[in-house]
């Protein structure tokens, strides 16, 4: 078994992979910002059905991903709770 210094680094090294990976989620997040203002731009006043399923599917997977941001951090944050009581 792991000593807690060994421990502790790894949870460490965890924590710093999951805050580049909530860094890249917050970057997708803004490059599909821009991609839903386009498409808003693109398709204004079109009342096809398909173009409000994709636009309902774009807002789809951005709330998922600041779920997913949300999730990340609470993980850091029991993480961090527990190498904290090691």
């Amino acid at each position: 078994m792991a000593g807690v210094e060994e421990v502790r680094a790894g949870i460490s090294l965890a924590n710093q992979k999951m805050q580049e990976g909530i860094a890249a989620l917050q970057q997708t997040h803004l490059v599909l910002e821009e991609a839903q203002a386009a498409l808003v731009t693109a398709t204004q006043g079109s009342t096809q059905e398909e173009m409000q399923h994709a636009h309902g599917m774009l807002a789809e997977v951005m709330q998922t991903i600041s779920g997913v941001q949300g999730t990340l951090n609470a993980t850091i944050t029991s993480t961090e709770g527990y190498a904290g009581r090691l």
